[in-house]
């Protein structure tokens, strides 16, 4: 089987988390519940047969279809696939997902052309929060907490608290490096305390394999490290590019899409300017950044 087909896992009785491996650029997870009449997705997919696929994972559960999606963020790869579960289903998001997924638009097409998405339409959040939100689906308990500009300025938890389980979308992405351009490093640390405060046993990635708490500190490790570098850097006046090739990368060396690095530069210098959370970074800068840190070859979308 190619490595990037996606499987099920069972998580808690009617909870399943939708795994796509490698978890790269473009290979998101997802996750559904159930009590058999009533099902809710989190997250959808980048594609339109990647979202199919979604689609008959939650059939061959024996559950209906989705009434509910609960997008932890705006970001394509966790929304292209709205539209395949409409007219039949309501978007919850925060109210900062919908006005970046409206303002972002086909986003990943224009950073992959090549790529194959098939039919998609943009589907914002119907329904929008400030602090947090929550839904039932028959009687389990599904809380949805904006932990403030993290990953994007727009992102949810979903938390399970009878089952233990957490879908933390991008918050989190195990075995993968972070990437902070569009939110805060700072922010990212705080989300991170807020995740462990939940004390769920099961954690859902944005990407990469379903995991435990340990996640959080090896991420928090991580954009501890991201944080000094860019201090130090910064007080030398090298731009993110420089500090970034300098870099010993350690522990990290091993995680997808090490490229990103550069990119959290970005936004940590951005910080160090005194500029305010989520403060729009100069995209071609940054995704140009990459390319030079990826071999001058442009980062490649997975799906």
């Amino acid at each position: 089987m190619p490595a990037t087909d996606p499987y099920v896992v069972t998580l808690a009785p009617h909870v399943h988390a939708f795994v796509q491996p490698d978890g790269g650029w473009c290979l998101n997870n997802a996750g559904f519940l159930g009590d058999g009449d009533e099902t809710l997705l989190v997250d959808t997919a980048a594609t339109e047969r990647r979202a199919l696929l979604l689609r008959d994972a939650v059939r061959e559960a024996g559950l209906p279809a989705p009434r509910t999606i609960v997008s932890t963020h705006h970001h394509g790869d966790h929304t292209y696939g709205n539209g395949v579960f409409l007219p039949g289903a309501r978007i919850v998001g925060h109210e900062n997902c919908r006005a970046e997924q409206l303002a972002a638009g086909h986003q990943l097409h224009l950073l992959w052309p090549q790529t194959d998405f098939g039919r998609i339409e943009i589907r914002p959040p119907h329904l929008t929060y400030r602090d947090s939100l929550t839904l039932y689906v028959g009687e389990v308990e599904v809380r949805v907490i904006h932990p403030g500009p993290a990953h994007t300025t727009g992102d949810s938890i979903v938390h399970l608290p009878d089952q233990g389980v957490v879908f933390t979308g991008d918050l989190v992405f195990h075995g993968g490096t972070p990437f902070l351009p569009m939110g805060s490093l700072a922010g990212s640390l705080r989300a991170l305390a807020l995740l462990r405060s939940l004390d769920a046993p099961t954690v859902v990635p944005g990407h990469g394999r379903v995991t435990d708490p340990s996640a959080y500190d090896a991420t928090e490790r991580y954009l501890l490290w991201v944080r000094e570098l860019a201090r130090e850097g910064h007080a030398k006046g090298d731009p993110p590019l420089e500090t970034a090739r300098a870099a010993e990368l350690g522990e990290f060396a091993a995680w997808r899409e090490s490229e990103r690095l550069v990119a959290n530069l970005h936004r940590a210098y951005a910080e160090l300017d005194g500029l305010p959370d989520g403060h729009p970074l100069d995209p071609v800068a940054v995704f140009g950044d990459m390319a030079a840190m990826n071999g001058g070859v442009p980062v490649a979308c997975h799906a």
